[in-house]
């Protein structure tokens, strides 16, 4: 970028690019930050870096190299650029250099392309951004300047609705006190409103006269990428003033409802905050790729020992019998020995044998990739048209793994339910409220309750807000000081901001749906939060306005799970109050209210029961004196340099002491939508599911039964709550024995545990057939993740059916995660929707976002978003079942057809005195990988079914293949190869038989190089099209289209080469003329390819009707899905045309080749399954007459839904469940829940083959080349025999 003239020189270092202000120093080692305000030389001897952002890779110049370099760093472009240096070795080439360099080029230049394109993006992207304008005060006035042109150290002035330029300092603002509000959708995702407030000694800097003079230096934390934490201090006028996150504004957010503000640059582009976390997501790979790695290891090893094989058979032939011909067929200049001639003919065999991993392998399997991402992306059955959000495949490299998963991390808030909260009941001063009774005293259920509590005389009630307990308002009106002290509270202690757009129309922008749901009931209650400042919080008390002094907020956080508030009421008092949660709060309590302690423990864990949230409410009276003691080390700590807030939350544990309590509250969280069926879906897909969550241990474990997780069938809930080591052990220890002794455990002669192996007990446990699930506290935790226990509770856990860990840390989620990956050869995956879930998101082989209530931070960190849980059952059963299906297909026949192609070069080799002379045309070897064979492949890898959809859904045990990486595997991957080299043979011997002593229709001898390498070439493109015909499982036309059409392509490629016209415009490169068209002309020569056809074909059409009759997959069965549903029998798949596939049935693998390897039974499990529909529907039948009859015998049990879990088999939708009224029995968390319900002619004609013309004729050339000086693809020592004469 050039400086202009006019721009001053000290400014010629913030227009400089990135790669200038690299060489600070302080982007390594920075330890703290040093920023004065309008002194630009100061700031420049720090070198830091300028609000230039670059987030492109390339310039005209640099992309060429460096892509280039980049993308030789994969070892298959390194390795195929080698063959091409060989190539253009004449001594050692056999094949010209346009075989190697046309696919290579073409893969290059693809990929070029696509990062051409994407840094074309970023670059258009960077000039718009790096070119906004920008108000920068300079020489004391305001001047507009490009955003690139803004260093550290400028003041800015910002006006409503613009961008933030970098991050600031805020000095003042148009709004009193020096509030500001923002937006920071582009940070987390969030939409609503923050406030932002400058620090008091400089919100009165508004003029910029006094803004020029201010020389203030800021002194706080090097860069980083914590969006929620700022640690610093100003000193100006010899004073220190502590500063916060409060007191900043970064880049990317949007300043709002605020007509100006003035903010100091303290970092600036890449270390600002949004660019620090923009940093490069861990690239994943699939199984199948490192398995793809090991296998293309060994098919290079392979390669080695063919060419060494042959290198030897070249040395040996050399010197057995070369040495006699050396009258016309001598050896070239550099050959002096017949070991040397070895040697060269080893390189020779590398270059023709390499096609056995062919470069368009790589391209082909990312083509298949995106096709698959844009079906998902697409699919119109995972669009959620309420918010108008479809799935997204954010990366193209994980999707057949989606068909591999074994456990399912998952957050349970906004992930299973809608994060939408409702107050519903809470506890005030030992009363519960929230229930409604009939006139028998029997509480009413919610069909059955009368009219909502009406809320009319409060004039500013939410119209939108419920409540069924008149009692409550009842106890409001009367004056009752405890609920007033409550809803006083609740209208006090938050972070909410309040805008009213007309007069009494009240709109709340809460950073929580917590927050939001508990200011709203205070708000209906008579308590209205009406408005905010910096020092002062107004609330409408039954409708007489009240201003209340606020002193100090104590920030919650993940550690602390409380906020508090200290505020001066108009009579002077002050008090502490604090909401938080139950296992932190209950420990801060007076002794004085030990009584009223355990009634609110009562209704928390009946609250807990059934599903609810609950938080509980405290507070303090603080003496003025004892105050102002606080205040003054409240600010010591603040002012720290080091470890802020390390002693921050030690000035706010002391005073969060002694509190009275004043009672608890309880949200209500609904399920989503389809949650329960799709967790019983994704269990019979033998998919374990993990709950990963903040809440307490009896909200976790409703909602575990809510949705079906957790039954009343299972065998035993194994709860782990222990507080020490020791504790968890025993506990973990007690859950295994009884696993082991359990009757349901297989066999009776189980070892003991102490006795097993961990690798034995993990397996012997898994083996266990009773139904188990295990509860686990974040404390027990802890402990179970340390390095001594991790393995014992894994192989507890991983025996369960389901696992709920409560009250974990996003730390420990990700903790968890790790542990199941590192020990388990499982796929796992981890599905949230909040900043707290992103580290399991990113730590999991395969992360899924959920774009909900919490921000888009977890969808940024995933590799695939959609809007609600129940679509993960589409994604994996169909979308991912389907891609590793299709992959695996894929790999299998593209690695046969390869194989069957090269290999005859080996069989030849034998038969042409090793000297690596080509069966096929050299244009064939190239075209082959990319025109006849390419389209074909690709089709199916992309299109291909074994079973629609809805069956995908219906039998979820088809899924299983996938976990067990049946479909390909180095078994799978050998019988491809074993199957290649099977059709090599008789490809190449079934025409050299025939050849030997065939003749023409005029009797001449039908042999000649040519004509036999026309008659292999065209058995090979027959045969593999025919073979892929019949792998293939779902016809559209599409795959008629590219099948047919590379036969038909092959064909007219065939004739044009060997056509008059090429030849008259390319004599020496096109020389068999007629060839083509006088060898397909004979009979024999069909006759040849029909046997070679029909012999390569019938064994596998043998095999494949055979294994359908002995052991068919679930997918071939037709015949017992009828037995099993009882409808018709499941119809073939059809294609567009309605053209049923050959070999969907009968010939196709099904896609589940190996399958049956699952288990031996696996026909009965699929009318297993076709029969669990009809039994769960006699269960539904069945249910209402039982829940009855529980709660008869269990009068104060909560009622059950219906459990609809697996009626997503049927398609049947289902609303919203409610988690309430789904409290298991008090017994079941403790305990058992009991048992369950019961190409040459051989040597001899080698004299009877006719004289060919000249241009048919080997010579003595160089390798190669003809001794006519063609290019045909004949080398050194043409057609060879293997006898002495």
């Amino acid at each position: 970028m050039t400086v202009p003239k006019e721009m001053p020189e000290k400014w010629a270092r913030a227009g400089a690019p990135p790669s200038w202000s690299s060489k600070k120093p302080s982007w390594g080692t920075e330890e703290e930050r040093r920023a004065r305000a309008n002194d630009r030389e100061y700031n420049e001897k720090f070198q830091y870096a300028s609000n230039c952002i670059k987030t492109s890779k390339y310039n005209i110049l640099t992309f060429l190299p460096v892509n280039l370099f980049e993308q030789f760093q994969e070892v298959a472009n390194t390795y195929f650029l080698f063959l091409l240096i060989l190539q253009l070795i004449p001594q050692v080439s056999s094949l010209s250099w346009f075989t190697t360099i046309v696919p290579l080029v073409l893969v290059l230049a693809i990929t070029a392309v696509k990062d051409a394109t994407d840094d074309y993006f970023r670059h258009k992207s960077d000039n718009q951004v790096n070119n906004r304008q920008s108000q920068v005060l300079i020489n004391g006035s305001l001047q507009q300047e490009q955003w690139m042109n803004v260093c550290v150290g400028d003041i800015i002035k910002l006006e409503n609705n613009q961008f933030v330029a970098a991050d600031l300092l805020l000095l003042s603002s148009s709004e009193p006190h020096g509030l500001c509000y923002i937006e920071t959708a582009e940070l987390d995702g969030e939409t609503n409103m923050k406030v932002r407030q400058a620090i008091p000694v400089t919100s009165e800097l508004g003029d910029i006269s006094r803004l020029a003079k201010f020389d203030g230096e800021v002194v706080c934390e090097p860069p980083n990428n914590k969006l929620d934490r700022f640690s610093g201090t100003l000193y100006w006028k010899e004073s220190k003033f502590p500063l916060s996150n409060q007191n900043t504004l970064l880049r990317g957010c949007v300043l709002r409802n605020t007509e100006w503000c003035f903010g100091l640059v303290v970092f600036a582009g890449p270390d600002t905050k949004l660019m620090q976390n923009s940093g490069r997501t861990k690239f994943k790979r699939t199984s199948i790729d490192r398995l793809m790695n090991t296998l293309v290891l060994w098919i290079f090893g392979f390669l080695v020992c063919m060419g060494v094989i042959l290198a030897i058979g070249n040395a040996i032939w050399e010197h057995e019998v070369g040495t006699r011909f050396q009258a016309y067929l001598p050896w070239d200049e550099a050959v002096d020995s017949a070991f040397f001639s070895g040697f060269l003919s080893f390189w020779s065999y590398i270059i023709i044998l390499n096609t056995v991993v062919p470069i368009s392998l790589y391209v082909s399997v990312e083509v298949i990739r995106l096709g698959h991402s844009y079906f998902i992306n697409w699919d119109k059955k995972m669009f959620c048209v309420k918010r108008r959000t479809p799935a997204e495949a954010r990366t193209t490299t994980l999707n057949e793994e989606l068909g591999q998963v074994e456990y399912v991390f998952s957050d349970k808030t906004g992930t299973l339910t809608q994060n939408i909260m409702v107050f519903n009941k809470c506890s005030i001063s030992g009363r519960s409220y929230g229930d409604v009774f009939d006139v028998l005293g029997h509480k009413a259920e919610l069909g059955e309750r009368p009219e909502p509590v009406d809320f009319s005389f409060n004039p500013l009630a939410d119209k939108k807000f419920l409540f069924w307990d008149p009692t409550l308002l009842e106890a409001v009106k009367m004056g009752d000081p405890h609920t007033h002290e409550f809803f006083r509270l609740l209208s006090l202690c938050h972070t909410v901001m309040s805008e009213e757009k007309n007069e009494g129309e009240l709109y709340y922008k809460a950073q929580s749906p917590d927050e939001g749901a508990l200011v709203t009931a205070a708000r209906n209650f008579g308590f209205v939060f009406r408005s905010r400042t910096p020092k002062t919080i107004t609330v409408y008390e039954m409708g007489i306005a009240v201003t209340y002094q606020l002193l100090a907020i104590l920030d919650f956080n993940n550690i602390r799970k409380r906020m508090s508030v200290i505020v001066r009421n108009p009579e002077g008092r002050i008090r502490l109050y604090c909401k938080g949660a139950d296992t932190i709060l209950l420990d801060r309590l007076h002794p004085s209210t030990q009584e009223l302690l355990s009634t609110t423990t009562d209704h928390l864990n009946e609250y807990a029961g059934e599903g609810l949230r609950t938080l509980v409410l405290a507070y303090k009276d603080l003496d003025e004196e004892y105050y102002g003691e606080w205040a003054q080390r409240r600010l010591q700590a603040s002012l720290a340099q080091d470890s802020r807030e390390d002693r921050l939350a030690s000035v706010y544990e002391e005073v969060e002491s002694d509190m009275v309590l004043l009672g608890a509250t309880a949200i209500e969280d609904k399920l989503q939508q389809g949650v329960p069926e799709t967790i019983a879906l994704l269990t019979l897909a033998n998919i374990k599911i993990w709950v990963l969550t903040g809440d307490k241990q009896e909200t976790a474990v409703n909602i575990g039964y809510s949705c079906k997780m957790l039954t009343d069938d299972m065998t035993e809930v194994f709860v782990v709550t222990g507080h020490t080591v020791l504790e968890v052990r025993e506990e973990l220890r007690k859950a295994r024995e009884k696993m082991m002794d359990s009757p349901y455990a297989v066999g009776n002669g189980l070892p003991c545990p102490e006795k097993c192996s961990s690798a034995k007990l993990t397996s012997v446990l898994e083996a266990v057939a009773g139904e188990y699930a295990l509860v686990i506290n974040g404390h027990s935790l802890a402990h179970a993740l340390e390095a001594d226990m991790e393995l014992e509770f894994l192989e507890t856990a991983c025996a369960c059916k389901a696992v709920i860990c409560c009250r974990v840390t996003p730390l420990q989620k990700a903790q968890v995660v790790e542990l199941v990956k590192k020990h388990k050869k499982a796929v796992t995956l981890a599905i949230g929707d909040g900043a707290n879930d992103v580290s399991m998101i990113k730590t999991a082989h395969i992360g899924v976002g959920i774009s909900g209530q919490e921000g888009i931070q977890a969808v940024l960190a995933s590799d695939y978003s959609f809007s609600q849980f129940k679509f993960l059952q589409r994604l994996l059963l169909v979308h991912g079942r389907w891609s590793y299906l299709r992959m695996c297909k894929f790999l299998c026949y593209f690695f046969y057809k390869n194989f069957a192609f090269t290999m005859v070069h080996f069989w030849f080799g034998f038969f042409c005195g090793f000297s690596a002379q080509t069966v096929y045309d050299q244009y064939f070897i190239t075209l082959y990988n990319i025109v006849y064979t390419s389209l074909p492949v690709l089709a199916m890898g992309v299109f291909d079914q074994d079973v629609p959809e809805q069956r995908s859904m219906e039998y979820p045990k088809l899924y299983e293949p996938g976990q067990l990486n049946l479909l390909f595997n180095k078994r799978e991957f050998f019988i491809c190869i074993a199957q290649g080299i099977y059709t090599s043979v008789l490809m190449f011997f079934i025409p050299y038989g025939v050849f030997a002593e065939a003749t023409r229709d005029d009797g001449t001898q039908l042999a000649d190089y040519q004509s036999f390498a026309v008659t292999v070439a065209t058995s090979l493109v027959i045969v593999v099209s025919v073979q892929i015909g019949l792998d293939t499982g779902y016809w559209t036309a599409i795959n008629h289209f590219f099948i047919w059409g590379s036969l038909a392509v092959y064909f007219a490629i065939l004739f044009a080469m060997h056509s008059n016209g090429l030849f008259g415009m390319f004599p020496n490169q096109f020389r068999f003329v007629g060839n083509a068209q006088n060898t397909l002309a004979q009979p024999t020569v069909w006759l040849t390819i029909t046997l070679t056809t029909v012999v390569c074909i019938m064994p596998v059409v043998a095999f494949r009707f055979l294994k359908l009759s002995l052991k068919p997959d679930l997918s071939d069965t037709p015949a017992g899905e009828e037995e099993a549903e009882g409808p018709a029998p499941l119809p073939a798949a059809r294609g567009a045309h309605g053209f049923p596939p050959l070999g969907l049935r009968l010939l196709a693998p099904g896609g589940l080749r190996g399958a049956h390897h699952v288990r031996q039974e696996h026909a009965a499990q699929l009318a297993g399954a076709g029969r669990l529909r009809h039994a769960l529907q006699l269960q539904l039948d069945r249910e209402p007459a039982q829940e009855e009859e529980r709660q008869r015998q269990q009068p104060r049990r909560r009622g059950r839904q219906a459990p609809q879990g697996l009626r997503a088999a049927a398609g049947a939708p289902m609303p919203a469940t409610s988690t309430r009224g789904v409290r298991p029995p008090r017994g079941r968390l403790l305990g058992a829940v009991g048992p369950r319900p019961a190409s040459c002619p051989s040597p001899r004609t080698l004299s009877r083959w006719p004289p060919r013309p000249a241009g048919l004729r080997g010579g003595a050339g160089p390798r190669g080349r003809s001794r006519d000086g063609g290019s045909g693809s004949q080398p050194r020592g043409g057609v060879r025999c293997g006898t002495k004469n």
